[in-house]
C-alpha cells in the first residue's frame, strides 16, 4: 500500500502498523513522534495501530540542545 510519509509517497506492506513504518524508515531507536491524518498516535500503541492506504503520516524527530 501507499502511504505519505512527510509529503512523499512510501510504499509499505499491506497489513503494517505504526511499528513496521518506524522500523521501515529506521527510527526505532530515535525519539519520535508519529502522527497519522492529523491524530498522534502514542508509542505505547505502534504495534496495534494498523495503517491504511492513503495515510498521511508526519514524524517529527526530537533534536537535543540548548
Amino acid at each position: 500500500m501507499i502511504l505519505q510519509v512527510n509529503g512523499s509517497p512510501l510504499e509499505i506492506a499491506d497489513n503494517s502498523n505504526a511499528a513496521n513504518l518506524i522500523t521501515k524508515l529506521n527510527y526505532q531507536d530515535r525519539r519520535v513522534a508519529l502522527e497519522v491524518n492529523e491524530v498522534v498516535i502514542p508509542r505505547s500503541k505502534y504495534a496495534e495501530f494498523t495503517l491504511n492506504e492513503g495515510d498521511i503520516c508526519e514524524i517529527i524527530k526530537a533534536v537535543g540542545g540548548g
